[in-house]
């Protein structure tokens, strides 16, 4: 059995963006020297997306770079993706995504203790400019009450 990978790919935009409705945790399917990339920490998750096409869940967009090491079998960095998850949260996913505003944003990309790609997923809404500055306020007011504590 292998031991807990620390490799994680954050979204980092996505939660000042988004306000996250339900998260799920889907595999994902990757093909050829992808999962190699992962490992190293060449991915990105900047500027992609989630989209429901009959029935099965594609992430766009998602830039995994090419293996240094590969040869002419190397992969697209930019290609889609096919996410794996049950019938009854593809379901949900897109019902929920069918309403105005609401969007499927990859947060995180990970390698678990089986040694699987997988991808958490937020079905989300965008924020308002104001929703933004009450974010950084309170992680600013977040941050000086931890300072004043540690003195």
């Amino acid at each position: 059995m292998r031991q807990s990978s620390n490799i994680v790919i954050k979204n980092k935009k996505a939660s000042f963006d988004y306000e996250f409705i339900e998260t799920f945790i889907a595999g994902i399917v990757l093909t050829g020297t992808e999962i190699k990339s992962i490992r190293m920490g060449k991915a990105s998750l900047v500027d992609s997306y989630g989209v429901v096409i009959r029935k099965e869940l594609w992430v766009k967009n998602m830039n995994v770079s090419e293996y240094f090491y590969g040869t002419y079998n190397n992969h697209e960095a930019r290609r889609d993706r096919k996410l794996l998850l049950n019938r009854k949260e593809l379901n949900k996913i897109e019902q929920l995504s069918m309403n105005t505003g609401f969007t499927i944003v990859p947060v995180r990309l990970f390698i678990n203790e089986k040694g699987l790609a997988k991808m958490l997923i937020a079905v989300a809404k965008g924020k308002k400019m104001y929703d933004k500055r009450q974010s950084l306020k309170e992680k600013d007011d977040k941050r000086e009450m931890e300072r004043a504590y540690k003195i």
